[in-house]
């Protein structure tokens, strides 16, 4: 009985794997196998054109020690994320928010908030670079009608961020979708509970809405970091990384230093610095998570 039983779950285990071969074989040849080509390319002075040539650690310690637009490009991520993730969460929890209350019309409503999110990143950013135009644009001339005179937007240095901040609001409704799953996961019977006790509204939600939507935050921050990090379609289609290199993400800059200067040995560097660094940060949010991310049994419990 112990061997018939031995034998079917081999046979199911190897069922398992040949079902999951396709994205294994697709794992190996197309993620795996290029990370590790561009990690030992990284350690290689390679144009492309020409064999690669050992270099040893010159390409990390030239990136490090004397890249200024290396810096440059790591403090225009590092700002694009900081205002950008919490900036485009609270908007988007908001809108889950109003869309699970029960009003005629909710699907419709949803499915229009969600649509911008699916556009293709280059008719978005076609779409944003006439409503940001200073001269003529629908935000330029919307503020004009309040007696304020628009900035320059993605032609200024100071302004071109923010107006990419402004724009990646646009597709908040990924996320919005992600919070309104949570918000529907929340028992009812906690807010009757807390209703009987007298809480208010905004109680509520502070008590019960956010520690129990917790795990959810904590998802979407996570993949709102990566995603922020990786920014690179609407630098490289509406500013090409200008004015004066005020929108050349990190991304970008990889693209610049590989495919437009040819040193790719840099870039696959460039790029492996770049994944220590969401590891890092990923690595602390796990460890701070503990503080501040809660379960529905520890909710009832408090």
């Amino acid at each position: 009985m112990a061997k018939k039983k031995g034998s079917l779950l081999r046979q199911e285990r190897l069922e398992g794997i040949i079902c999951a071969s396709p994205w294994i074989i697709g794992f190996l040849l197309f993620t795996l196998g290029p990370m590790i080509a561009s990690l030992v390319l990284s350690f290689y002075e390679y144009d492309i054109t020409t064999p690669p040539w050992w270099v040893g650690l010159e390409n990390y310690q030239t990136i490090l020690f004397n890249d200024k637009t290396f810096k440059t490009a790591l403090y225009n991520s590092v700002y694009y994320t900081v205002i950008s993730v919490p900036l485009g969460m609270a908007v988007a929890l908001f809108l889950a928010v109003l869309l699970n209350q029960k009003v005629r019309g909710l699907a419709l409503f949803r499915t229009i908030f969600y649509l911008p999110s699916v556009t293709s990143g280059v008719a978005v950013s076609l779409l944003w670079m006439w409503l940001l135009d200073p001269n003529g644009g629908l935000v330029n001339t919307l503020l004009s009608y309040l007696g304020i005179r628009g900035p320059l937007w993605l032609q200024s240095p100071v302004w071109s961020k923010p107006a990419l901040i402004l724009m990646s609001l646009w597709g908040t409704g990924g996320t919005m979708v992600i919070y309104l799953a949570g918000l529907q996961g929340i028992p009812e019977q906690l807010y009757e509970a807390a209703s009987i006790d007298g809480a208010n509204s905004w109680a509520r939600f502070r008590h019960i809405t956010i520690p129990m939507l917790s795990p959810t935050i904590f998802f979407t921050l996570i993949i709102g970091v990566i995603n922020s990090f990786q920014a690179f379609t609407q630098a490289y289609v509406m500013t090409s990384g200008g004015p004066v290199n005020s929108t050349l993400f990190y991304v970008y800059y990889i693209y610049r230093r590989g495919f437009q200067y040819l040193h790719m040995g840099y870039a696959c560097a460039l790029a492996w610095i770049l994944f220590v660094i969401l590891l890092f940060f990923t690595a602390m949010q796990f460890k701070l998570s503990s503080q501040w991310v809660f379960y529905e049994g520890e909710v009832r419990n408090k």
